[in-house]
């Protein structure tokens, strides 16, 4: 809020300042350009959904941790150091599965912010457009976002630009929609046209070449990781092995 604050006061300033030239400033209301079109809310409850989904996973995975460390805290004084050992063990890899499952999830390069690149970044990329195209238009120096807080002590209808935006937005829209329906049908003649279909199926595949590269670096991490308790573990047992040994040649040795 603070920063909004210190924005609308630069403007103010800049506009007193620069006295020889009449400043012009517009302001939209981006929460409600963005109730107003169906596909954002369509995309905001898909990406709900799948953040839901995945929250469900996260937490069955940490009950059944909670589950893993009560019940050996119950059994510890039923079990051999060994066993506890080879429980805490494992209690560690499902710890770490799902430190990597919530970073895969919720990180800031996982699947929750790639689906929201897929799912939202074009139609705010729509909105940015239009108001662009009608900050040009009708040439205003600022267009300011008059939602989230923003203080506006005066605000003239005449300077909202909202439904402009709205309107700009549902235009590229249906340009968009016909341009695809062209496309379908003169793909298979027009190198173009092909090429603009073949270089947004590339960034689809991108999409998903890094979510595939970034869930096989996890399953390699985690299997290091077993290979390293699974080491430590052998070389356990082969020193637990030598100490009986050591232990009963010495009592045969006092024999």
């Amino acid at each position: 809020m603070t920063k909004k604050i210190l924005l609308f006061a630069l403007v103010v300033i800049s506009t007193v300042s620069m006295a020889q030239k009449a400043q012009r400033i517009g302001y939209v209301d981006m929460e409600y350009i963005l109730e107003n079109i169906p596909e954002y809310n369509e995309s905001q409850m898909q990406l709900n959904a799948k953040a839901a989904a995945w929250q469900t996973q996260i937490e069955l995975q940490k009950k059944e941790i909670e589950d893993l460390k009560a019940a050996l805290n119950n059994e510890r004084v039923l079990l051999t150091a060994e066993l506890i050992v080879d429980r805490e063990e494992d209690i560690e890899i499902k710890e770490l599965d799902l430190k990597l499952l919530q970073e895969s999830y919720f990180g800031s390069s996982g699947d929750l912010y790639i689906l929201r690149q897929q799912l939202v970044q074009p139609i705010q990329d729509l909105i940015y457009n239009a108001i662009q195209e009608i900050a040009v238009r009708r040439k205003y120096d600022f267009v300011l976002d008059n939602s989230d807080n923003l203080i506006m002590l005066y605000m003239n209808n005449q300077f909202d630009v909202s439904d402009l935006v709205l309107d700009s937005v549902n235009r590229a829209k249906k340009r968009g929609e016909a341009e695809e329906k062209r496309e379908s049908v003169t793909s298979e003649t027009d190198p173009e046209k092909e090429q603009v279909l073949s270089e947004k199926e590339a960034k689809k595949a991108e999409l998903q070449k890094k979510i595939e590269d970034r869930k096989a670096a996890q399953a390699k991490q985690r299997e290091e990781l077993r290979k390293e308790i699974e080491a430590k573990r052998q070389k356990r047992i082969e020193e637990i092995e030598a100490a009986k040994k050591a232990k009963e040649e010495k009592k045969k040795g006092n024999n």
